[in-house]
Parts: structure tokens; sequence; C-alpha cells
């Protein structure tokens, strides 16, 4: 999924954390909720203004950051 067209990144919104089209939802957001056992259905009925496709979005972006993440070992 090409999750760039998605996720924004914004200086001056949730201090430059990276959000879903630009609104005030952080993909941290949805994925802590995720994380507490939510499914994607009910997140929408919460949050109307996202998508199936956001919350996939999310999901890639954090994949992706956990695949380029570099671990230095002492």
């Amino acid at each position: 999924m090409k999750y760039n067209e998605i996720i924004t990144l914004e200086p001056g919104k949730r201090s430059g954390k990276p959000c879903i089209r630009g609104l005030r939802i952080t993909v941290y957001d949805v994925l802590d909720m995720l994380a507490q056992g939510m499914e994607s259905s009910e997140i929408i009925d919460d949050f109307p203004e996202l998508t199936k496709a956001d919350i996939q979005a999310c999901l890639a972006y954090a994949a992706d950051r956990e695949h380029n993440q570099i671990i230095l070992s002492p």
C-alpha cells in the first residue's frame, strides 16, 4: 500500500507526528486503538472521517518503519 498519500507530516500539527490526511488524528492514535482490541469498524464509528484505507495506511506505515529500523548491538 502507498501510505505516503494518506500519512502526512506537518511540523505545526500534533508536534509533527505522522497524521492521517492532515487531520489531527495520528498514526499512533489509530495503532493504540487497534492494540487495545478495537476493530477497524469501531474506530470508524468513533471517527467517521476515517476510512478503512486510512487504517490500512497506518498499519503499512508502522510496518515500514519497523522494517527500516536500525538496531545497534553493543
